[in-house]
């Protein structure tokens, strides 16, 4: 594990009054700005509490480190994405309607963070662990649903942790595509599409697909 790394396991400090929660979060919402903008490498404690117009001394009463802030705002995007996810699939009304509620709040999601991609792709060079968790996190969810739907019948039995990956990284880079790389919103046609490969597949009706 590298040097910069392996220092900074500490306990996190916990903010035990209503000003220092939001202090805490106004860094991290710095920090996801910083990161996404300058990298982590280039990025500084510095950069962050000054942009967030804070002390740098009042920095380490939160984060012991910027590798522990970079940590910290990974594992809070992702259990904030998965929970407003969670959220809205709970208003679908079969496995198919979630499918496609959980593609548009993934959508909606990037727009609002579009550092996110890039903070969670530098992840893999700061901490493979790290890394790794953030996508098996999101797995976990993906499967647990994908097994139900199979389990009613609703979709083909196959094998959900393939499928869940499957999912993810279609979302994953039609929101690259788009969202990050455009800064516009998904094209309609564009999700139509993505939604009809999903459930219907790649190949054509018999009568289309036949050779004569």
């Amino acid at each position: 594990m590298p040097e910069h790394i392996s220092e900074t396991h500490t306990a996190m400090k916990t903010p035990v009054t209503t000003k220092g929660a939001k202090t805490r979060q106004r860094l991290l919402d710095t920090a996801e700005e910083v990161f996404g903008r300058k990298g982590y490498f280039d990025a500084s404690i510095v950069d962050i509490t000054q942009q967030a117009n804070v002390a740098q001394g009042t920095f380490y009463n939160y984060f012991s480190s910027k590798y522990e802030i970079f940590a910290e705002l990974i594992k809070q995007l992702s259990r904030d994405f998965r929970s407003q996810i969670k959220q809205e699939v709970a208003k679908a009304k079969s496995y198919q309607d979630a499918q496609r509620i959980g593609f548009n709040q993934f959508f909606k999601w990037v727009k609002a963070h579009r550092n996110l991609y890039s903070i969670v792709q530098q992840a893999v060079l700061v901490d493979e662990a790290l890394y790794r968790s953030y996508y098996e996190r999101l797995a976990t969810g993906y499967v647990s649903g994908l097994e139900e739907a199979m389990g009613k019948g609703e979709f083909k039995p196959l094998h959900a942790e393939t499928v869940a990956y499957c999912l993810m990284g279609m979302s994953q880079f039609i929101g690259m595509r788009w969202v990050y790389w455009e800064g516009e919103d998904v094209p309609e046609q564009v999700f139509e599409d993505a939604m009809t490969l999903i459930f219907e597949g790649l190949a054509a009706s018999e009568s289309k697909g036949k050779v004569e």
